[in-house]
């Protein structure tokens, strides 16, 4: 998503973006509109005013949509729970919330925030009518600004998680069990149903002809059914690191190149000879920067016999480190956020280590084989 997304600015401080995929949307809202939907309930107006209000429309309903979203993350921080970013994409929008809420009872204020959000908008937009009768074009905008935000109100409460209903379903069940991780699979799996209700009320719709409007409902399914199993899975993945530090998982076996090693060379030796992606440029313990197949991906082959490796490194101070101690579950968190494979472990500007996504895999096998996470020692 990171590298799709334009940057619109921020919001209370929360990084607000736009995905790619939000513009296909755009023009199909905005086409949807003013081709079809004004000119039958509003004719008589010119082909402009069409193409204009429906553009209009477009852009209004993903205002809506970032008024739900901030109204998560206004919630999600009043738990000082932190909001990474805001994105609006293909599907409407989606806050990243950087932790788990701290109760089931944030929880369920965490998620019913959005939809109450959409409720107040379409309850406005419905007593902004009948002022706005008397110009037709912002009536029209107010009648399906209304309509749309209560449709999103009742998409949203739908019980299938990660929908917000489904997030307000799991809070219950949390508050009930007192355990996260079983509300999560009850709430995950009754997800992955009402998404194989979705997919086959598309596919029957494409059956019976209604091939545009059967699509988009299986592909909504099919979209529902991953991020609800993904949702699980990240679930299962916290309780099975929780407690668990960088310096278990990490390894010490990693390549160190002095920063004079020739670029040629390295390619030779390391990259084709070893299948290395990764290295440490430096001497000893004390290293000077990260160097990886991107960095030399950007030199042309015809200049790599006279480049050394110091002269594309990433410089230490720029590069993303952990701390020996630090929460694994965390330091994973942090190489998704930053879209990277590995970080050094430094402690005391010392190298100690390096923690890969490869790394984390393992010691996860780990676990499951020893049963007993307490009982490992303290490095693998």
């Amino acid at each position: 998503m990171k590298q799709s997304n334009i940057p619109l600015g921020r919001i209370l401080g929360i990084p607000i973006g736009l995905d790619f995929s939000w513009f296909l949307i755009f023009a199909l809202i905005t086409w949807s509109m003013a081709t079809s939907y004004y000119p039958a309930a509003f004719p008589g107006w010119s082909t402009s005013l069409y193409w204009l209000t429906g553009a209009a429309t477009a852009v209004l309903l993903f205002v809506s949509v970032l008024l739900h979203e901030l109204g998560h993350s206004v919630i999600a921080l009043r738990f000082k729970i932190p909001v990474n970013r805001i994105t609006l994409f293909i599907f409407g929008g989606v806050a990243e919330i950087g932790g788990e809420p701290p109760s089931a009872w944030a929880e369920f204020w965490i998620a019913i925030a959005g939809p109450v959000v959409s409720l107040v908008l379409a309850l406005l937009c419905y007593l902004l009518q009948p002022p706005a009768a008397t110009l037709s074009p912002l009536l029209a905008l107010v009648q399906y600004l209304a309509y749309i935000n209560f449709s999103l109100v009742l998409f949203n409460l739908i019980p299938g998680f990660p929908l917000d209903g489904g997030r307000v379903f799991r809070a219950i069940v949390w508050g009930a069990t007192g355990n996260l991780q079983r509300a999560t699979v009850i709430a995950g799996t009754i997800g992955r149903v009402i998404a194989y209700l979705f997919i086959i009320v598309g596919i029957w719709q494409i059956v019976v002809g209604n091939f545009a409007n059967g699509l988009w409902i299986a592909f909504i399914g099919w979209f529902l059914e991953s991020a609800a199993a993904a949702e699980v899975q990240r679930q299962s993945l916290h309780e099975q690191l929780a407690g668990h530090t960088v310096a278990q998982a990490m390894t010490q076996e990693y390549a160190i190149v002095p920063p004079q090693t020739n670029l040629q060379q390295l390619m030779e030796d390391e990259v084709l000879g070893h299948g290395k992606r990764c290295f440490v440029v430096g001497h000893g313990d004390l290293p000077m920067g990260l160097l990886t197949l991107h960095q030399i991906s950007k030199v042309a082959a015809a200049d790599r016999m006279h480049t050394q490796v110091d002269q594309i490194m990433l410089p230490l101070d720029k590069v993303k480190t952990v701390a020996p101690n630090e929460d694994l579950w965390e330091a994973l968190k942090e190489m998704e956020e930053d879209g990277v494979n590995q970080l050094p472990v430094i402690a005391n500007g010392r190298l100690l280590g390096m923690l890969s996504r490869d790394g984390i895999i393992s010691f996860l096998r780990t676990l499951r084989v020893f049963r007993t996470p307490g009982a490992l020692p303290g490095s693998v």
